[in-house]
């Protein structure tokens, strides 16, 4: 395992645990391998873990299998430094052979497309968690950018049926009210993947004090995002990213704060969807040209955790060992 100096320092400051960025948005481009390779600099930074999305939105069920199926393959023919993450006992065994583990995400209950069975095959393939509603309301659920009718019958039946295989509910994206009755009704532990405190910066993306509070009372993990919109007015300082964790340390305590800086590989591809989507992506929530914290600069979080007086055990936690913890508590 050969680490850049800066991915040694970290697992340093880590001592031993897992580092794990647990959202980031690659290409959705099925027979598009072009980005994959860049996966290379999470694992030269001392990343052990990272989940990375299939589709998002009104994807539908071909879209998330086929890109399922990419990945998939793209990580069997590199064994050698990459790992498909299906248990717990994974991302152990992928720390000590250097391997960057990898498991799925999916950003929409539209991936059913009705069908709860998909989600059994969805998670035997590699997804870990999925979120209710991406922005705007589906057969689910309700979305933040628009105005929140909560669950439907078939969104608490989803929910059921996640609990039930395992797989983690998220509730990122979604509307705050579908949030509440969400979190309410998990008897899992719930996560906010990549959400960030309104009261830091006022955006419908970000999420309020009393979301925190009900994630954390119930086990779950607050996902900090290096999104520069939701950070501030386009802003990917690491100290205003540390601002913000300070204020998910305040309200939610240690154990319920972790990392999921939903970095886009593709600028272009962004670009592209919030004119074909704009339903999704609407201008006036998203910067038309924004900055953002790769996942390569989680070194310097750890680091600036510490200048603010964090022990190595707390930074531990927020950097991959919380996320850890759900993953054992959830995982089947």
């Amino acid at each position: 395992m050969h680490l850049s100096a800066e991915g040694r320092k970290l697992q340093v400051r880590m001592e031993g645990g897992i580092v794990w960025d647990n959202h980031g948005c690659l290409p959705l481009r099925p027979q598009d391998d072009s980005f994959l390779p860049e996966l290379e600099k999470c694992r030269a930074a001392g990343i052990d873990v990272v989940t990375l999305n299939i589709g998002f939105g009104d994807d539908g069920i071909e879209q998330h299998v086929r890109m399922a199926a990419q990945l998939r393959d793209w990580i069997a023919c590199r064994s050698e430094s990459y790992k498909l993450v299906l248990s717990v006992a994974d991302l152990a065994e992928a720390k000590i052979a250097g391997q960057l583990g990898i498991c799925f995400d999916i950003e929409g209950m539209n991936a059913l497309g009705n069908q709860l069975s998909m989600i059994r095959l969805y998670y035997d393939i590699g997804v870990r968690w999925m979120l209710v509603a991406y922005n705007v309301a589906n057969a689910a659920g309700g979305g933040c950018l628009e105005e929140d009718r909560g669950l439907t019958p078939f969104g608490r039946a989803v929910i059921a049926e996640m609990n039930s295989v395992g797989m983690l509910l998220c509730c990122t994206h979604t509307g705050y009210r579908t949030a509440r009755e969400a979190i309410e009704l998990s008897k899992n532990p719930v996560i906010f993947s990549h959400s960030n405190p309104r009261a830091i910066w006022d955006h419908p993306r970000n999420i309020p004090d009393d979301l925190i509070k009900a994630c954390a009372s119930r086990g779950g993990v607050i996902g900090l995002n290096g999104f520069g919109g939701f950070l501030g007015d386009n802003d990917d300082r690491i100290e205003t990213f540390v601002a913000h964790a300070e204020h998910l340390l305040d309200v939610a305590g240690e154990d319920h704060v972790g990392i999921g800086l939903d970095y886009v590989y593709d600028r272009t591809e962004l670009a592209d969807l919030m004119v074909t989507r704009p339903h999704l992506l609407p201008l006036d929530a998203y910067p038309a040209e924004p900055k953002m914290i790769p996942p390569w600069r989680l070194p310097e979080i750890g680091e600036a955790l510490a200048a603010r007086g964090h022990s190595n055990m707390v930074i531990a936690k927020i950097l991959g060992g919380n996320m850890a913890r759900v993953a054992a508590e959830v995982w089947r």
